[in-house]
């Protein structure tokens, strides 16, 4: 553990050394990465940890006949939704716009309401993390800033 804790303080103090300019150009490289490692995953039905997405509701019996065939959350996962954005500090990666209370619904599994014209009131979701960090993206970070220190 402390070898990994005086590797950590070395690195740290590398970025330190790299001008705002160039820190944010690795964040936001960093951002992508991470935006598309987030993307495949709902893309795959699956949460960052690797479990699968809770499965959809019944439908009522008067809806239409046979599966749904639309994924879920398909728009949500496109650039125009899903934003990565780099400082100096720090890069993120995020829901913007409209999208940000439904997403943040199906993440936590919260009640709302489906439509503004449906006769259910409030619904409770199932929680479907769309966003977060596995090992393997902390493996991605990581080559990422050396890789980007080696240049």
């Amino acid at each position: 553990m402390s070898e990994l804790t005086a590797f950590e303080e070395r690195l740290s103090a590398l970025i330190a050394n790299l001008s705002p300019a160039s820190r944010k150009k690795m964040a936001a490289e960093i951002a992508k990465k991470l935006r598309a490692s987030q993307q495949q995953n709902i893309k795959a039905q699956r949460a960052p940890d690797g479990t699968p997405f809770a499965a959809r509701k019944k439908q009522p019996i008067r809806a239409k006949k046979g599966r749904v065939k639309r994924e879920m959350f398909a728009k949500l996962r496109t650039n125009k939704y899903m934003k990565a954005r780099g400082t100096s500090n720090d890069a993120t990666v995020e829901f913007a716009g409209s999208v940000q209370r439904m997403a943040r619904v199906h993440h936590y599994g919260l009640r709302d309401r489906p439509s503004k014209n449906s006769k259910e009131k409030d619904v409770k979701y199932e929680a479907r993390p769309l966003l977060g960090h596995s090992d393997n993206d902390l493996g991605v970070i990581g080559e990422s800033i050396l890789n980007y220190l080696i240049r």
